[in-house]
């Protein structure tokens, strides 16, 4: 359990199950420039993930049952990796986003994973500030390389 500071409200911070993806979903959709894939984010395409890395995803939940934050975390056996990761507008600045980030480091820890990468848009400037503050090393020594195999798997950005 986390408590917001300034505010009276409580979450809860757990592994993410396959159950939570409509509130998960419902929460990509408010939050603004958000990328969603067609197949990749459908439920099938969630369950997908969580099957294969079952312990590592995270959700925020608040007392009344709702999503409030999620990450979407896996590795290969190699390196870890984080998607998705998002706080609700409204519950921000609470330390939920920190605590999810922990959360997934731990469980990836105790899968023998020693790196951990994200992809951060350059227009993203709250996510962005986020990973600067908590410590996260933006790296300039590389270049990112995507390779589409599914033509259908298109992204759609929230506005």
């Amino acid at each position: 359990m986390g408590k917001s500071a300034g505010q009276k409200k409580e979450f809860e911070i757990r592994t993410m199950r396959a159950e939570d993806y409509p509130g998960l979903k419902a929460l990509w959709m408010t939050i603004k420039g958000f990328g969603i894939r067609s197949i990749d984010d459908s439920r099938e395409g969630v369950e997908r993930f969580l099957r294969r890395n079952p312990s590592t995803s995270v959700v925020a939940v608040n007392p009344a049952g709702e999503i409030v934050g999620g990450i979407l975390c896996g590795h290969d056996g190699r390196r870890g990796c984080l998607y998705h990761v998002c706080v609700r507008e409204d519950c921000r600045r609470n330390g939920i986003g920190k605590a999810m980030v922990v959360h997934c480091m731990n469980a990836l820890r105790k899968e023998q994973i020693n790196k951990v990468s994200l992809i951060a848009f350059t227009v993203n400037d709250v996510g962005n500030a986020f990973w600067n503050c908590i410590g996260w090393t933006r790296r300039e020594d590389l270049n990112y390389y995507d390779f589409t195999l599914n033509e259908a798997n298109i992204t759609a950005f929230n506005r």
